[in-house]
């Protein structure tokens, strides 16, 4: 989950779609697994699906998958590298599906983007009784010391508090909670970690983080101070100085079931 949400950031990563989709990790299968184990069907809306990197994974799985993205380009990546999967332009507010048309709705790295006053009943609106609503985020474990490292070179606008276990778990704590004085759509709110891990140079993991989104808008001066930063600190590492390493990471996930 990235810092400095708003629209600037939210509208950033058309700008870089093509290095979203060759840098970015995908999701551990067995979180997506459990995500969809309570789903009562196998018809699966991937919701804020960018180039494609969850609908992939449920591409893989024996599920009936869709995906929906508001960002055309985004959109195009996804359609090139996964021309079977039925791929729409749309949003979480505006979802181009007819109601109670889908079992299981997923997100990946994408649900803190949702205006959910609006996201909540629309995303109730298609999905069954009983179905389910899960979001899926990629965190770095700053367990690992290294890693801790790499957060502190890279700063908070790249790597911020929610992009780690800790701060993931404080930040979804209200998620999906019902509003006082509002129908409950949700109910049964579980949370999970799953352990991920990228496997990645210091060319590569320098690429990637280039693709967070207080990057892409940070003043490109700035910008390149940050990209200076982290490789320096790469590079004066053991475990990232030399060829190929694993990033540590977990898939975080959230589901909850539509009453």
């Amino acid at each position: 989950m990235e810092q400095g949400e708003g629209p600037a950031h939210a509208l950033s990563f058309g700008t870089a779609a093509e290095a979203y989709a060759r840098h970015r990790p995908d999701y551990a299968s067995a979180a997506v697994r459990w995500a969809l184990a309570p789903a009562p069907g196998r018809r699966v809306l991937d919701l804020g699906a960018g180039t494609g990197k969850l609908t992939a994974v449920l591409h893989g799985l024996d599920v009936e998958v869709a995906a929906v993205e508001p960002d055309p380009v985004m959109l195009a990546e996804l359609r090139g590298s996964l021309p079977g999967v039925r791929a729409l332009r749309g949003s979480a507010e505006a979802i181009p599906l007819p109601d109670a048309s889908v079992d299981a709705v997923l997100s990946g790295n994408a649900m803190h983007w949702f205006d959910m006053d609006a996201a909540g009943p629309e995303i109730a609106r298609v999905l069954v009784p009983g179905g389910v609503l899960a979001g899926l985020w990629n965190v770095v474990d700053d367990e690992v010391a290294w890693v801790a490292g790499l957060a502190a070179a890279a700063g908070p606008a790249v790597i911020g508090p929610r992009d780690t276990p800790a701060g993931w778990r404080i930040a979804t704590a209200g998620m999906l909670r019902p509003v006082p004085g509002r129908a409950e759509l949700f109910a049964s709110l579980e949370r999970s970690e799953f352990a991920h891990g990228q496997r990645r140079t210091t060319d590569t993991l320098t690429a990637t983080l280039a693709t967070r989104a207080g990057l892409l808008v940070m003043p490109e001066h700035e910008r390149a101070a940050v990209l200076g930063r982290i490789r320096s600190h790469l590079a004066g590492r053991p475990e990232t100085v030399d060829g190929e390493f694993t990033l540590p990471m977990r898939t975080a996930a959230l589901r909850a079931r539509r009453r």
